[in-house]
């Protein structure tokens, strides 16, 4: 079991970025950013699994870079040159399995999310 806080998610202009966060009670989860917007379905953002394989989206490669801290308890999505269509709550997830991507059933585990505004 693992549990996820996000936290960083702020409202800011077109082309700007923002820096969002999600600490993870453990360690040894593969993790991901997904989004979902009200209405939509979940998409999955970028994740990295235990074998440290990382993976983006479409929409978001070359504007969206994802890392985690040293303790592997920090998973961090730095957004760059932000546009409207960002505009969503993005949420952590987490899973036991060593090989996960950006698909929901890879992930057990939720955070709450949090809120990203672009205008």
């Amino acid at each position: 079991h693992v549990q996820l806080v996000e936290s960083g998610g702020a409202s800011v202009q077109a082309g700007e970025s923002l820096r969002i966060a999600c600490k993870a009670s453990s360690s040894s989860f593969s993790l991901a950013w997904f989004r979902q917007a009200p209405g939509k379905e979940r998409e999955g953002v970028a994740s990295t699994d235990r074998y440290g394989v990382i993976e983006y989206a479409d929409s978001v490669k070359g504007r969206f870079t994802l890392s985690k801290d040293s303790t592997k308890t920090w998973l961090y999505l730095q957004m760059t040159d932000l546009k409207p269509e960002d505009t969503t709550t993005y949420i952590c997830a987490g899973t036991a399995a060593w090989r996960a991507g950006l698909k929901t059933t890879d992930y057990q585990y939720w955070g709450q999310g949090t809120q990203v505004t672009v205008s």
